[in-house]
C-alpha cells in the first residue's frame, strides 16, 4: 500500500495540533527540540521513542547533545510529510 504525503490543506489542519512541532524550513517535514534535566532523562526519552519508532516501522532523524534531543519526522517512502509523521508525533507527544 502506497503511503500518500499530505496535501497543503491536511498540514495546515493537523501540524498545528502538534505543539511545538514546526515545519523544516526548505524541507518537507516536522521537527520538534527537547530538552530534559540531564543526559540520563534524555537518553531515557529516547529509548521509549526507539520502541516507538520500531513498532511503527517508521524512524525519526534525530540527534542528541547533552540533555537536548532535536527529532525531525519525514516520510521518505512518500516523499515527504504524511500521516505516518503526525501519528508518530503524536505518540511522542505522549510520553
Amino acid at each position: 500500500m502506497a503511503i500518500s504525503k499530505l496535501t497543503g490543506a491536511e498540514r495546515a489542519d493537523l501540524i498545528p495540533s502538534l505543539p511545538g512541532w514546526s515545519e523544516v524550513e526548505g524541507g518537507d517535514a516536522i521537527r520538534k527540540s527537547f530538552r530534559f534535566d540531564d543526559f540520563t532523562r534524555a537518553f531515557g526519552f529516547m529509548a521509549q521513542v526507539a520502541l516507538l519508532a520500531e513498532k511503527a516501522d517508521h524512524h525519526p532523524e534525530w540527534s542528541n547533545v547533552y540533555n537536548r534531543v532535536d527529532i525531525v519526522l519525514t516520510t521518505h517512502d512518500a516523499d515527504g510529510l504524511s500521516m505516518r509523521d503526525i501519528d508518530l508525533a503524536r505518540q511522542i507527544e505522549a510520553l
